[in-house]
């Protein structure tokens, strides 16, 4: 990230020296083979959805303007004043942030390449995103998230849409049963501003009750504080005023058509008074996928509507909303759920003798031009330790080749997981009996 040349000196801990180990930043995690299977299996699982629903891939920088996330997500939001990795470009002296969420990024591109001039736009983006926080289950320092954005779409319709295409997910994933759906309104700013001066009232007669947190926030931006976990302040917040009382004739009706649209489709819901999203670029609708199955970090996926941001970014008033999937906290879920894990290959190729090698490659690529995953031993062995090796990959067969069956163009299938008999066939024949078995 850093574009000078200039040489930058490098402190290290003489004990890692000594030791000659490093390992990777706390809250940074290393994704190896057995869980990445997982990864991949829920990645192709979310592109199949995006696809039905008509949404493009799209990517965006992984380090923008600092100013960007300042004026998008909020400057008396968490992310913003503790969470950001926040750096000096030591060639300008430009303040930098790897991205704390993936929203600001693809509105700035939006407007930087008028995006939506010819016609709204429906995106998605994945990739990781960096906050500066104590790493716990699901929570982590780098992580990653399925974004999706419906660009220049005005009406509740496209909501539902979203809500839609989660559900889908769910039931694609086998999730359906365990995770709910809560949604709120959080209305318009001349709404927000009413109720926040609301809020900052009824906070004043209970402050001996709000933490330090609750009384920081409490002038400059009162609604985050329904979002405390703080048990001690749970009574006072659960009898707080209502933006929901307080929404116009516009904002209400934009709800009861969320709430119409989710019934038209037969996706329960759960009305959420005190639900409210972290980042202050949101407007209206605001909701939440959770589970009780992963303890306090329970929500999976979470999003709304954010009509102000390109205008607050300096693009034109352009209607706008979206959602994000945490990955991590999926892959948790999944697990946990004892759904997707890695196919195994159809099979296994052990070779030995002079001229076994060549023909094992050539038949590997041959199945492997039918859409068959084989698996080749390198490296050499013994025959008895290829068989173990054939046997650890999960593969359903081994196939061996000797020097006979290169000469005759044919291949000694071994079932492992059955107790049928070996038998020897050519390329064409293996084919199919692999396919009918997979």
């Amino acid at each position: 990230m850093n574009e000078s040349t200039t040489a930058i000196p490098v402190r290290t801990d003489p004990a890692d020296a000594a030791k000659g180990k490093l390992q990777a930043v706390r809250g940074m995690n290393d994704i190896l083979p057995d869980e990445a299977v997982v990864w991949e299996a829920l990645e192709d699982a979310v592109r199949a959805v995006f696809r039905q629903y008509g949404y493009r891939n799209m990517r965006v920088p992984l380090v923008e303007p600092t100013p960007l996330f300042v004026r998008g997500i909020g400057e008396m939001t968490d992310v913003v004043e503790k969470e950001m990795y926040t750096f000096e470009d030591r060639l300008n002296g430009e303040s930098l942030t790897l991205r704390p969420e993936a929203t600001a990024g693809i509105v700035r591109a939006a407007i930087e390449h008028n995006l939506t001039y010819e016609r709204p736009q429906r995106v998605w983006l994945a990739g990781p995103m960096f906050r500066h926080e104590r790493p716990q289950k699901g929570r982590y320092r780098q992580f990653h998230q399925f974004n999706v954005e419906a660009l220049g779409f005005a009406g509740p319709d496209i909501d539902v849409e979203h809500i839609a295409m989660l559900a889908r997910l769910w039931q694609r994933l086998g999730l359906a049963n365990g995770v709910r759906l809560e949604i709120n309104s959080i209305g318009d700013v001349e709404e927000r501003r009413e109720h926040r001066a609301g809020l900052i009232e009824y906070f004043e007669r209970h402050a001996a009750v709000l933490d330090e947190d609750a009384k920081r926030r409490l002038y400059a931006n009162p609604l985050r504080i329904l979002d405390s976990k703080n048990p001690a302040m749970q009574t006072v917040i659960a009898d707080a005023p209502r933006l929901l009382d307080r929404l116009g004739p516009e904002s209400r009706a934009h709800f009861e058509g969320l709430q119409t649209g989710l019934r038209e489709v037969g996706i329960p819901f759960t009305v959420n008074a005190r639900l409210v999203r972290g980042l202050d670029y949101y407007n209206r609708t605001v909701f939440e996928w959770i589970t009780d199955r992963l303890g306090a970090q329970g929500t999976v996926a979470a999003g709304g509507r954010y009509d102000g941001l390109f205008e607050q970014l300096g693009g034109k008033p352009t209607p706008a909303c979206g959602f994000a999937i945490g990955v991590e906290r999926m892959i948790l879920l999944l697990k946990e759920s004892s759904q997707l894990g890695a196919p195994p290959p159809h099979g296994y190729v052990v070779h030995a003798g002079p001229g076994a090698a060549a023909w094992a490659q050539r038949l590997a690529e041959r199945l492997r031009d039918a859409d068959l995953a084989v698996v080749v031993n390198a490296g050499g062995g013994s025959f008895k330790a290829q068989m173990r090796r054939a046997d650890a990959s999960g593969a359903a067969y081994a196939l061996i080749i000797g020097d006979d069956e290169a000469a005759r163009g044919v291949v000694t299938v071994k079932p492992l997981r059955s107790g049928e008999e070996q038998f020897t066939v050519a390329p064409d024949e293996l084919v199919a009996r692999l396919r009918d078995a997979a």
